[in-house]
């Protein structure tokens, strides 16, 4: 049952995302900062965590997730060390999953030929 609620959630998102590219103006890179935004705005506000503990990956794989981990980290290292915490917490949360991205898109480079358009 997991597996289906991860899948309904992050299906849901997704959808969500390709109905802002068909019916907007909005280019991908402001649909991210968008993600990313309502994911860590929503963390902020204690509404992110129940979503998270129902879908599971569904919630947090998702760039509302990364928006997730990065306001999550930044409360965190706020909490335990002050203003310096919040930007130390923020990127010791998703150091991970920034450095597999930096990781997958320079093997992607290798093996494909990039183009510029």
């Amino acid at each position: 049952m997991d597996f289906v609620k991860a899948f309904i959630v992050g299906g849901l998102i997704c959808v969500v995302g390709q109905i802002l590219i068909d019916r907007t103006s909005l280019t991908p890179a402001k649909i991210l900062v968008i993600f990313v935004v309502t994911g860590a705005v929503l963390s902020a506000l204690g509404l992110y965590q129940p979503l998270v503990d129902f879908a599971g990956g569904g919630a947090t794989v998702p760039l509302t997730g990364f928006g997730h981990s990065l306001a999550k980290g930044a409360i965190e290292g706020a909490k335990e060390k002050g203003i310096l915490g919040a930007f130390i917490g923020g990127i010791k949360n998703t150091a991970a999953g920034i450095s597999a991205a930096i990781l997958f898109g320079y093997i992607n480079a290798l093996i494909f030929k990039p183009k510029s358009k």
